[in-house]
């Protein structure tokens, strides 16, 4: 006959397993944040719609474009910008599009998901890539192209977080205990685009736009931010008698 303990064993190791899934999801989900996440996200939010530059470089806003409700819902947006930009020299146009969410929502909802859904098949696999910005910095981003009859786009993403743009392999886990980021999708359609044409346009555009974004919506974020009361729990904290 089997003791009482080994019976027991592998019910608590199986309590265990239970409790660190549960508690990797939490933090992962911002489940057991203390602040108000739909506060900051909010705000987050807020702040990219008002200050999303409408120039920069060779770049101007030509066009406004109604996001998708459902495509919007899916990715968790808070806040969002669609936008085409003309370069003036060139004539050449590029689509933005970013949504402001929690790093859950906005790491679920990729491409290589959106774009199948939508009728086209992967024609080159995401990979990442490095684009030299115009202020000296580096972003990673990743790219790859999506085609269907007569139609193909090359598209563009990246996550912006405390001024950096990264392309995290498993974004879940690498932006986990973050409030709130900005994923920002640059799209161009290469049909009929030759000789990596489409690719150097994206990589124009990603250059000039990002350290424009960083002066106008992060540093905005960061005042924002800056001028907001103490949480209670941190005012506690602080006021509390050592000891």
């Amino acid at each position: 006959m089997k003791s009482l303990g080994s019976g027991l064993l592998p019910i608590l190791l199986g309590l265990l397993l239970v409790i660190a899934v549960t508690a990797v999801q939490g933090v992962l989900t911002d489940r057991w944040d203390p602040g108000n996440v739909a506060e900051d996200l909010a705000r987050a939010a807020a702040v990219l719609e008002k200050n999303f530059p409408d120039e920069f470089g060779d770049w101007k806003l030509a066009q406004e474009l109604e996001g998708d409700p459902k495509q919007l819902e899916r990715a968790g947006a808070v806040g969002h910008i669609s936008r085409v930009y003309r370069n003036t020299r060139s004539g050449a146009t590029v689509s933005a599009f970013v949504v402001c969410a929690t790093p859950h929502n906005a790491s679920g909802h990729t491409p290589d998901r959106c774009y199948p859904g939508a009728g086209f098949r992967i024609a080159e696999a995401e990979h990442r890539q490095s684009v030299p910005l115009v202020d000296g910095r580096t972003a990673e981003t990743f790219t790859g192209t999506f085609a269907k009859q007569g139609q193909t786009l090359r598209v563009y993403w990246t996550y912006g977080v405390d001024g950096e743009w990264i392309a995290p392999q498993i974004a879940r886990i690498e932006l986990a205990g973050k409030r709130a980021v900005n994923k920002l999708y640059a799209i161009i359609d290469e049909t009929g685009i030759r000789d990596g044409r489409a690719q150097k346009l994206g990589i124009e555009f990603l250059s000039e736009l990002l350290p424009a974004f960083d002066e106008r919506v992060t540093l905005a974020a960061r005042a924002e931010a800056a001028a907001q009361p103490a949480s209670p729990t941190a005012v506690d904290a602080a006021t509390s008698p050592a000891g």
